[in-house]
């Protein structure tokens, strides 16, 4: 889905008309509010925006698109100048640049390139990560809310494994939260920094045997310092297929993991998955659930 914002709306019903002409779904908004209401309804691939919006600017709205979904391709149309441009708030904020002459075929175009290439993250997401970070939404929750029932799986699951720790952790559009911990603490985590956000590509279970073997993850201060050499997660993954997290286990020591072994721990994530989706259940039903 493309985002197409402009104010003023021939303007902005030639460009939509334009992309839909080359076979986008085109949704269209007037201003930042407008975009930020389409941003809340559909899952949105790339964003081509006017510069001058008449509640802020289109690398605003950008740097928005991109809390959400960041590797989503953004796109300047605009009439304003090159130097015209803001770019030094918004130091961050990678776009696009296309002057608005007219002609839509070089819009066309870079749009086109903008989604084939559009990963400009330090880490590789799912094919899906626009509508899996809109899925995780819906099950987020407060640890507190959760009660002890994850953290009996994470107990459960150190013993069954003979490890040192296990974990339940949630992966949204930049970090990881942990909702649940047994025999380690962990705080949120910058996504390029977890061994998670590389599992959650994985269909089935993933095993690290040596963390520090393995060249995505030799230089891991972080997980140098938390004396994490074996990893092992099962993806938690909603009815509809998206990995929103992992239960995930490690111990200080490389280890092998057997086919035993992988069918356990996907049975572990399949009912933190479920203590998720019954939350939410209750949740939607405005009520409580006993621990």
């Amino acid at each position: 889905m493309i985002l197409c914002v402009d104010p003023e709306t021939p303007a902005r019903e030639r460009t939509a008309a334009a992309l839909a002409d080359a076979g986008f779904d085109v949704v269209e908004a007037g201003s930042l509010a407008g975009a930020d209401d389409a941003l809340g309804e559909h899952v949105v691939e790339c964003v081509v925006t006017e510069y001058g919006l008449p509640d802020g600017t289109g690398l605003e709205l950008a740097e928005t698109v991109r809390e959400r979904y960041p590797d989503a391709a953004c796109v300047l149309f605009t009439a304003t100048p090159l130097d015209g441009v803001d770019t030094g708030a918004f130091g961050s904020v990678v776009a696009e640049y296309v002057q608005k002459d007219g002609n839509h075929g070089e819009l066309v175009s870079v749009v086109e390139h903008a989604l084939a290439f559009r990963s400009q993250t330090a880490y590789p997401l799912p094919e899906d990560e626009g509508a899996r970070v809109a899925a995780l939404e819906q099950y987020a929750a407060d640890p507190a809310e959760l009660g002890s029932s994850l953290d009996r799986l994470t107990e459960l699951a150190t013993a069954l494994f003979g490890v040192d720790a296990a974990a339940v952790g949630i992966i949204d559009a930049h970090s990881e939260e942990f909702l649940s911990c047994h025999g380690v603490s962990f705080d949120p985590m910058d996504r390029e920094d977890t061994v998670c956000t590389y599992a959650i590509l994985d269909d089935g279970v993933t095993v690290v045997e040596d963390v520090q073997d393995d060249p995505r993850f030799a230089d891991n201060e972080g997980l140098a310092a938390a004396n994490i050499r074996f990893y092992a997660s099962a993806p938690l993954v909603t009815p509809e297929g998206r990995a929103i997290g992992t239960f995930c286990i490690y111990d200080d020591e490389p280890r092998g993991f057997d086919d035993r072994d992988r069918e356990l721990l996907s049975l572990l994530g399949d009912e933190a998955m479920e203590q998720l989706s019954l939350r939410r259940r209750i949740r939607d039903a405005g009520g409580e659930a006993d621990d």
